[in-house]
């Protein structure tokens, strides 16, 4: 059997999806910055597609802007708030994702911001009295927290941080790639000024993606060369991966509740039979607490094993099982995880973070669980 529980790297294409953006392969080929009527076409079908992203999060169309993905949103967002509005200190924390920690660090270290990291405790939970300390002491902060984390599936509170933040005059920034399309956000009422998205975390294309800003908050382009997206991003439109991420998103919130029940199911299954035929299992984070994490993220601390030391993500491809030692996104490179290391997680027991999709199914979950069993055999 194989079995795909990588979901929070990437996840299989909705065959809808692939349905929707093939005519704009095959029949649809102008380029939308034209004006004769193959152009127009194209142009119609990206705003359409614009029209229905920002209807899904309650935003105007005017505020929705498409990328190439989540890092090069969160990029732009970093990159440009900071210009833009004149700030002069960034807030972020130590387990962010690296489109958001390399970003900001690269801006320190170019003198345009000082960057204050905050501190997490052994479950990844944010100081956020810290958060308040530092945002008195410095007004007209960037203040960068992601919704949840992709490696340990932590949630944070994005109404208690962005009140914060609209009380200290912040520009407030969240990744939200782990949560676009796995929860309902209404952007009208939400207290964030930027957020951002990645089509291939729900079922979308990769080199897919889209930047909120607040129109209230309106920053200057990371991109220049051409008046695309609104005078916002130059260059031609990735228009199949617009279509493909808009109908991606679509088919999530058509039965967002039936997914995440479906998903729940197979997690807790998993958690707890993990916790019954393996002893010394534990869980990074608060990825074991449904209540306090991503319905779609568990990442498993094992006990130590002389047989597995090092080896755990190899011996569960050689059965068919791809999962993740952390977070997938740095180009396959075996670097440890640095949110594992922000935890103080004990390195003498290996990790691997199991991410799950609606296509998943409790045979491949039992399956798992029966092959790490066979990995760490009760010992007599």
């Amino acid at each position: 059997m194989r079995v795909y529980l990588d979901n929070a790297a990437t996840t299989a294409m909705d065959e809808r999806v692939i349905e929707a953006m093939l005519p704009y392969m095959k029949d649809h080929y102008g380029n939308p910055s034209s004006v004769h009527s193959h152009g127009r076409e194209v142009r119609t079908a990206i705003e359409r597609s614009r029209k229905k992203v920002a209807e899904l999060l309650n935003a105007a169309p005017s505020e929705i802007f498409f990328t190439s993905g989540g890092t090069e949103a969160d990029n732009t967002a970093l990159v440009c708030g900071i210009a833009t509005h004149g700030i002069q200190h960034a807030i972020s924390s130590p387990i962010e994702h690296h489109a958001v920690l390399h970003t900001l660090e690269s801006c320190a270290k170019k003198g345009q911001v000082k960057l204050s990291l905050l501190d997490v405790n052994q479950k990844g939970d944010l100081d956020l009295d810290q958060l308040e300390t530092l945002l008195k002491t410095h007004p007209n902060s960037l203040v960068s927290l992601m919704h949840a984390n992709n490696e340990i599936g932590n949630i944070n509170d994005l109404d208690q941080i962005g009140q914060l933040c609209r009380e200290y005059g912040a520009f407030f920034h969240s990744d939200t790639v782990q949560t676009i399309g796995h929860y309902r956000h209404d952007l009208k009422s939400l207290p964030v000024d930027s957020i951002v998205a990645g089509g291939h975390k729900f079922h979308g294309p990769k080199g897919s993606g889209f930047l909120y800003v607040d129109k209230a908050k309106k920053i200057h382009p990371f991109i220049y060369g051409g008046a695309q997206e609104r005078n916002m991003r130059g260059g031609t439109e990735n228009v199949i991966g617009i279509i493909g991420i808009a109908k991606a998103l679509e088919l999530a919130y058509e039965d967002m509740d039936g997914h995440r029940k479906h998903i729940e199911q197979l997690k807790l299954h998993f958690i707890h039979a993990l916790q019954n035929h393996i002893p010394g299992i534990a869980f990074n984070g608060q990825s074991g607490d449904l209540e306090k994490s991503l319905y779609t993220v568990l990442n498993v601390s094992l006990p130590p094993s002389e047989e597995n030391s090092g080896m755990l993500l190899f011996n569960l491809d050689l059965n068919g099982i791809s999962a993740s030692g952390g977070s997938a996104c740095s180009s396959g490179a075996s670097v440890g995880s640095h949110v594992l290391r922000a935890l103080k997680s004990d390195p003498h027991r290996d990790s691997v973070r199991f991410s799950f999709s609606r296509f998943n199914t409790l045979e491949e979950v039992n399956y798992t669980v029966e092959k790490l069993k066979e990995l760490y055999p009760v010992q007599v």
